[in-house]
């Protein structure tokens, strides 16, 4: 997730033929041929899933389903993930609220960045369990830092990958994605995993700036419409439960298994 203002080659081959005799360029040919052929596979088999073009700056260049993929916010950012404005700005208190957490849930925090919603899940699900997943070492250190300033004992930090969140199967209760599904290298994989994750009565809260408001003063490529959330999330074997409106610039959506 980026803020308005707020910052965070390709090689090619060529092949030369030396002028010799026929026969030895036809080799060569035989040779390369097979090689040409399964790059052409590869080449189509990731297309099945993704596209690749040039887009916006803040983008990878890599699109999923209409929507191009932003660049991850890196640990350098840590301190916007932690300023005093921001429960004003997205009413964090409410949001928990709405996800009504009992102190047996265990809930995971995908892309838990600094833990700024972890250490309240936690306070909340104080007999349960919650899971702070990043792919990012530095923002799981700091999370390890705070638990140990504290007495919670009920976190446990976990390093995804960018094709999995690394959870057991059927393990937890609920889902928190906060400003970080758009930043996914790999949404397919990334939510296959989730659900995997995710019991059977479970559910994903998928948490995104409004992409439909432009007053959202958000990078547009770090922000989601809900029509968008939807395609793709479907495509994925989920369904919109809700969408929780409440929040001043976000969009909360309550997905589960279809």
């Amino acid at each position: 997730m980026k803020i308005q203002g707020f910052s965070k080659s390709n090689s090619s081959t060529r092949l030369w033929f030396l002028p010799v005799r026929r026969s030895i360029c036809l080799f060569t040919l035989l040779m390369v041929m097979p090689l040409l052929y399964q790059c052409q596979g590869q080449t189509s088999e990731t297309s099945e899933l993704y596209t690749y073009k040039k887009g916006d700056p803040n983008g990878i260049g890599k699109w999923y389903m209409g929507r191009e993929i932003a660049h991850v916010m890196g640990f350098q950012g840590m301190g916007w993930l932690e300023r005093p404005e921001r429960e004003k700005e997205e009413n964090t208190a409410t949001l928990l609220q709405h996800m009504n957490i009992s102190s047996y849930d265990t809930i995971a925090d995908v892309g838990a960045g600094s833990g700024y919603h972890v250490f309240k899940m936690a306070a909340l699900a104080d007999k349960g369990l919650i899971y702070a997943v990043d792919i990012q070492e530095e923002m799981l250190a700091a999370i390890q830092q705070k638990m140990n300033e504290t007495e919670l004992q009920n976190i446990k930090t976990v390093k995804g990958t960018e094709k999995s969140v690394a959870l057991p199967e059927n393990s937890v209760d609920k889902i928190l994605m906060v400003d970080v599904y758009h930043e996914f290298n790999f949404p397919v994989e990334m939510i296959a995993s989730m659900k995997k994750a995710l019991r059977a009565d479970g559910k994903i809260y998928l948490v995104e700036y409004r992409g439909e408001d432009a007053e959202v003063p958000i990078k547009k490529l770090h922000k989601m419409t809900e029509s968008q959330a939807v395609k793709e999330m479907e495509a994925a074997g989920m369904k919109l439960e809700r969408n929780f409106t409440k929040l001043p610039w976000q969009h909360c959506m309550v997905f589960i298994k279809e």
